[in-house]
């Protein structure tokens, strides 16, 4: 890891120790509890290895990242996933923008994904919808709602635990603001429906404004198992 600056050791421990000191009580327990089991190679004090990272996971639920210079083609990114594998670019931002970015980084990447990877369920939701999107590649309709999906669910997901609603979504998990902003129910929460999002057009630019709920990673699983029939029994009609 030598290519990486004190500055950018400097970044990483500070967006790491803030954010950390920041969910307790705003994110899902789930992800609390992932990233406190990954703390032997995730953590505050050392810039992620994928080495360490892809070597702790050969014990878990098997997943791998792979090192990607930023954002990629959609085809290429649900072949990925149907391999276990989770794209992650190994750049940081600058002391300078801890706060936006336009396109993710690997605190983003790492810190906001990776540890949920560890959760048996939600893992193999992420696996599955990878290999839904293998499916339908030469579909673009079909691919831009899977993309809505993603974005709602694994990028801007929220969860009722406990008569609360938590994020567990990396989108937000990863933004010290938006993890605030939901917190503060300043926001609107829709019941999950995952007819509803595949329709719902989204906005990279801004705080997201409609937040869907799910009450537990296994019922975000079976909607995706239920679309998967859907759209697999209309192939077979065609």
């Amino acid at each position: 890891m030598s290519k990486y600056t004190k500055e950018d050791l400097w970044v990483w421990k500070t967006l790491f120790t803030r954010q950390k000191n920041n969910i307790p009580g705003k994110a899902s327990q789930a992800y609390i509890d992932a990233l406190e089991h990954m703390s032997p190679v995730l953590n505050a004090n050392e810039i992620p290895s994928f080495e360490k990272i892809n070597t702790w996971f050969e014990t878990e639920t098997k997943w791998e990242l792979q090192v990607v210079p930023g954002l990629i083609p959609v085809q290429e990114f649900f072949q990925l996933l149907a391999e276990r594998k989770f794209c992650s670019s190994t750049w940081l931002r600058s002391k300078n923008s801890l706060d936006y970015l336009e396109e993710p980084d690997m605190f983003h990447d790492i810190y906001g994904h990776v540890p949920l990877l560890s959760n048996p369920v939600f893992s193999e939701f992420v696996h599955e919808f990878g290999k839904l999107g293998c499916q339908f590649l030469d579909d673009p309709e079909k691919l831009l709602q899977l993309q809505r999906l993603y974005w709602f669910t694994i990028e801007f997901g929220v969860i009722q635990e406990q008569g609360k609603i938590q994020s567990y979504g990396a989108g937000i998990l990863s933004s010290y603001g938006e993890t605030n902003q939901i917190h503060e129910q300043n926001a609107n929460f829709l019941d999950y429906s995952i007819e509803a999002i595949i329709q719902k057009v989204f906005r990279t630019d801004i705080m997201q404004e409609d937040y869907y709920v799910i009450s537990s990673f296994e019922m975000l699983f079976e909607s995706l198992k239920r679309l998967s029939r859907v759209w697999n029994k209309e192939l077979t009609e065609a």
